[in-house]
C-alpha cells in the first residue's frame, strides 16, 4: 500500500464516521413520526436505492472482475443476514434491559470487530492498535456512562452483546468483499436488509408512517447509511476491518456534537473527558496506519586485504526496520561486517 492509498483510506474511514454520525440526531427527530423498525427499514432502503442510482451511472465503466460471483455468495449472504439479525437482537436487548446499558454495550462492536478479525480471519492486529482500541473503548464507555447504576448485567445485556458480535462479524464479512464493487455491495446490503426489516415491522404490527416522513428517512438513509457504508468499504480495502472500525469510533463524538446543534442537547464534562481518550486512541491508530514495517534484502561485496592476501566476500542478508510511508528516501545503518564474529568465523574455517 503506498502513501496516497493510506491517506485516502484514512480520509474515507473518517468521512464514513461523519456520515454515519448524522444518523442519530436526525433519526431522533423522525422517530416521533416513524416507528423504530420501520425507521431502520427506510434507512437501509434509502442506502440501497440511493447507491443503486449511483451504480446506474458507474456500471458500464466497472471492470467485470469487480462484480460479485458465486465464490462471494457465502460472505454476501452472511453480510445481509447479520445486518437483519443484529437490529432484532438489539431490540430484544433494549426491550428486556435498560436503554443506557444497551448504549454502553453497543460500543463493544469496535472490540468485537478486531477480535473476530484476528481470531477468525487472521488479520494482523498490532500491539499499538490494541492499545488504541483500549483507549477508544474507554472513551465510548465514558461517553455512554450515565451514573453508577447504568451498567447492570442482565439477559438484555446478553442480547445487546450478541448484536454487537453480529455487527462485528458483518464488518469482517464485508471486508472479504471489499475488493469487489462497492456499489453492488451497498446496493444489495441496503435493499435486502431494508426489506428484511420492513417485513419484521409489518409482522410486529408497527404503523406505516406518512409518505413525507418516509421520504425524509430514505434521504437520511442514503447519506447516513449508503454513503457511510460506501466510504467504510473503500477504507477497508487498504486498512482492514479492525483499523477501519477503530477510526469509525469517532462517530459517537461527531453525533453528540450534532445533537448539541440539532437537538439542543448540551455538551457535558463527560463528553470532553471522553474526547481526550478518543484523541489519544485516534492518534495511535493514525500513527499505526502511517508506520510501515519494511524488510530490506541486501547483497554486499566486500574486498579487503590481510596477511598479504586480497580476497572478497559476497554477503546476502535481510533486516527489518520501520519508517513512515511519507518518507520517500530513508536511511538505515549496517553493522560492521569486517570486524564481526561472522567474518572471523569464515576465516577460521578458511572460507
Amino acid at each position: 500500500m503506498n502513501k496516497n492509498n493510506r491517506i485516502v483510506s484514512v480520509f474515507f474511514a473518517l468521512l464514513a464516521a461523519a456520515f454515519y454520525a448524522i444518523n442519530t440526531p436526525f433519526s431522533k427527530l423522525l422517530l416521533d413520526k416513524i416507528a423504530p423498525t420501520f425507521m431502520a427499514s427506510f434507512l437501509y432502503l434509502g442506502a440501497g436505492i440511493g447507491v443503486g442510482i449511483m451504480y446506474l451511472f458507474h456500471a458500464k465503466s466497472e471492470d467485470k472482475f469487480e462484480r460479485l460471483t458465486k465464490e462471494n455468495l457465502l460472505y454476501t449472504v452472511g453480510m445481509i443476514v447479520l445486518d437483519i439479525l443484529a437490529p432484532i437482537f438489539l431490540m430484544i436487548g433494549i426491550n428486556t434491559g435498560s436503554a443506557s446499558n444497551a448504549s454502553l454495550l453497543g460500543n463493544f462492536e469496535i472490540v468485537a470487530t478486531a477480535i473476530i478479525a484476528l481470531l477468525v480471519f487472521k488479520e494482523s492486529v498490532t500491539l499499538r492498535l490494541w492499545c488504541a482500541i483500549v483507549f477508544i473503548t474507554i472513551s465510548s464507555i465514558v461517553l455512554s456512562f450515565e451514573g453508577t447504576g447504568s451498567f447492570k448485567f442482565s439477559i438484555g445485556s446478553l442480547f445487546v452483546i450478541l448484536a454487537t458480535c453480529c455487527w462485528g462479524l458483518e464488518n469482517n464479512c464485508t471486508r472479504k468483499l471489499a475488493d469487489k464493487s462497492t456499489y453492488e455491495i451497498v446496493f444489495l446490503k441496503g435493499i435486502f436488509s431494508g426489506t428484511g426489516s420492513f417485513l419484521i415491522a409489518i409482522f410486529i404490527g408497527e404503523s406505516i408512517p406518512e409518505i413525507k416522513y418516509m421520504i425524509f428517512a430514505l434521504l437520511l438513509g442514503f447519506v447516513a447509511y449508503g454513503l457511510s457504508i460506501f466510504m467504510y468499504i473503500r477504507a477497508q480495502r487498504d486498512l482492514g476491518a479492525a483499523k477501519t472500525g477503530a477510526y469509525y469510533a469517532v462517530a459517537p463524538f461527531i453525533g453528540t456534537f450534532l445533537a448539541f446543534i440539532v437537538n439542543g442537547e448540551r455538551l457535558t464534562a463527560v463528553y470532553f473527558i471522553g474526547l481526550i481518550f478518543m484523541i489519544i486512541g485516534s492518534t495511535i491508530v493514525i500513527y499505526d496506519t502511517m508506520l510501515k514495517n519494511h524488510i530490506h534484502y541486501h547483497i554486499h561485496t566486500i574486498v579487503h586485504t590481510h596477511n598479504g592476501s586480497t580476497h572478497k566476500h559476497i554477503i546476502k542478508h535481510e533486516h527489518k526496520h520501520k519508517h513512515f510511508v511519507s518518507e520517500k528516501n530513508h536511511y538505515h545503518k549496517h553493522d560492521d561486517y569486517i570486524n564481526s564474529d561472522e567474518h572471523k568465523l569464515m576465516h577460521d574455517k578458511n572460507l
